[in-house]
């Protein structure tokens, strides 16, 4: 790489998501698909929104029974969902 102009296709892409302030959006959507293999395919099924806004992580349940019991879990799912995308993404999540 000779070429100034040259860079690795990572560290193009870190800077194309800075520029455009999608960093973090990225990082939201690597939690949200790190859901199911966290909590599992049942409760994974009885799940219909999740979303990240603040550090906080929204979850739609269509089951108050299981949202019930999740709520028990809350720190617990922080801590797994945080260290399935090696950063810390959200402190908080809201079952609704």
């Amino acid at each position: 790489m000779n070429d100034p102009n040259q860079q690795p296709l990572g560290g193009a892409i870190s800077e194309f998501l800075k520029t455009y302030n999608l960093t973090e959006k990225v990082e939201a959507m690597r939690l949200i698909n790190a859901w199911e293999p966290i909590v599992g395919s049942m409760i994974a099924k009885h799940t219909t929104d999740l979303y990240v806004n603040k550090k906080t992580l929204y979850v739609y349940l269509d089951s108050p029974a299981i949202r019930h019991e999740l709520s028990f879990a809350a720190s617990l799912l922080i801590k797994r969902l945080n260290a399935a995308v090696q950063k810390e993404i959200i402190d908080t999540i809201v079952f609704r």
